[in-house]
């Protein structure tokens, strides 16, 4: 039986890979923080497999803590895909946000040298690495031109990995992802925001919603099909890196629009612009041409933007009806 280890397994993306992995017959572990022992708020992710899980207790800041787990486990692949993640244009908590994100990385990779060479390794890289591109849709080629801290971080990480993909010969991949959205998304996300307003809205519980710029365009896919490449990427003979995208792209408005009419409503009517959301279109927008890996591995995207908004809506009115 193979064994792998998550980390951020109690987020979107580490929950569907626990489930995904345990259907494919894997032994899984994950790394959580104490906090989230204590709260089981944070695990209800996981709470219906939590029972079919090894969880560890540890701090992926901790090297010690790190190389102990990973002594113990003795893994044969490790998604990294724990982060710092909500993106800060204002470079708010740019310490914490470099420390969490490369050092995490860093701890891993040398871990995995000391301990394990032969475990693979999966590091969720993001399109906040290309920051502001040069073209439009990127590719594994497009330079990196990263404008927030959180871009910074994975840009480090990526190079570090490579490093020691060449030089070390440690299986190590980047997977870099564009939005992907579930009805696991956390709250502090427009999408989720939009999502919980509408059916509000919806229920009479709330009159409006403030938004930023509605024109901004993103490339949106389904976390549970990401999840799926993450896998696939692992499973290949020679390391390498591969963008994970649907290379469509719609604006804040078009996500609106879908989720206000399932619900039978007018989005405009309750949209109010508020400047402290606001954000400029990019020039040139983040959409990624992931060709690469639906060639070399056989990956797609199965489930289009309606559809992962429709669920994302069918979960929220069902917290209302647990009430």
């Amino acid at each position: 039986m193979k064994k792998a280890i998550i980390t951020g397994i109690t987020g979107q993306d580490g929950s569907y890979l626990a489930e995904f992995l345990l259907k494919k017959g894997y032994e899984v572990h994950g790394i959580v923080r104490r906090e989230s022992f204590e709260d089981e708020n944070k695990l209800k992710n996981i709470i219906k497999i939590k029972d079919q899980l090894i969880l560890h207790e540890g701090s992926l800041n901790n090297h010690l803590s790190v190389y102990k787990i990973f002594s113990k486990v003795l893994p044969d692949e490790c998604y990294h895909l724990s982060a710092s993640s909500f993106v800060s244009y204002s470079f708010n908590d740019e310490f914490q946000t470099i420390n969490d994100n490369f050092n995490s990385t860093h701890y891993l990779l040398s871990t995995i040298k000391e301990v394990k060479r032969e475990c693979k390794f999966y590091f969720a890289g993001s399109s906040e690495m290309f920051g502001e591109p040069n073209i439009s849709p990127q590719t594994e080629s497009t330079p990196f031109n990263p404008k927030s801290i959180y871009g910074i971080s994975k840009v480090s990480s990526f190079y570090l990995l490579k490093n020691y993909r060449n030089k070390e010969n440690i299986f190590a991949c980047t997977g870099i992802m564009y939005n992907h959205e579930s009805s696991r998304r956390g709250r502090q996300f427009v999408t989720k925001k939009i999502i919980s307003a509408a059916v509000k809205i919806k229920k009479g519980l709330q009159k409006e919603i403030y938004l930023g710029n509605l024109d901004v365009k993103r490339d949106w896919g389904y976390s549970p099909d990401y999840v799926e490449a993450m896998w696939k990427i692992l499973q290949i003979d020679v390391a390498d890196d591969f963008i994970i995208s649907t290379g469509e792209l719609h604006t804040v408005r078009d996500f609106l629009d879908i989720a206000f009419t399932y619900l039978g409503l007018e989005y405009k009517k309750y949209v109010k612009i508020d400047q402290r959301f606001f954000r400029s279109a990019e020039k040139t927008p983040l959409c990624g041409d992931s060709s690469k890996i639906r060639k070399k591995i056989g990956w797609k995207n199965r489930k289009n933007l309606t559809s992962i908004i429709y669920e994302m809506i069918d979960n929220e009115l069902k917290l209302y009806k647990k009430v």
